[in-house]
């Protein structure tokens, strides 16, 4: 790791995330409250996604392209927890993927549908 490296803050890092394409969320309870930081990119035949629910708690995964519930995939093709700073910097260090994982799937995209109070959910294209 460089000294610049070590000198990015975790919030620069999510920057840096933004820069790729991710997409984030704030999913909220019922009060309103954030409960976490979700990040999501899909891209080639894959979807990266970032869950940050505090900064010593975060999951970070790569799934093929069509999983229908990216937050609960069936199949997952890397993923790594932990604190936010290494686990995000092993998310930025993953290759782009340009070609389907072994199921031969092309890509598939989707988007973020509010589904009210603040609320969202992943709405995979079909």
């Amino acid at each position: 790791m460089s000294s610049t490296d070590a000198a990015k803050t975790v919030d620069d890092r999510l920057q840096d995330l933004i820069s790729r394409g991710y997409q984030f969320v704030h999913p909220r309870d019922a009060k309103g409250a954030v409960i976490a930081v979700v990040g999501v990119r899909a891209h080639d035949a894959v979807i990266d996604v970032v869950r940050l629910n505090a900064e010593d708690d975060v999951v970070a995964t790569r799934m093929p392209g069509d999983e229908e519930d990216i937050l609960e995939p069936k199949t997952v093709l890397w993923r790594t927890t932990g604190e936010a700073a290494p686990v995000l910097d092993q998310l930025l260090a993953l290759p782009d993927a340009t070609a389907a994982p072994e199921r031969g799937t092309p890509a598939r995209g989707g988007c973020w549908v509010p589904t009210g109070s603040g609320r969202a959910t992943w709405l995979a294209a079909s």
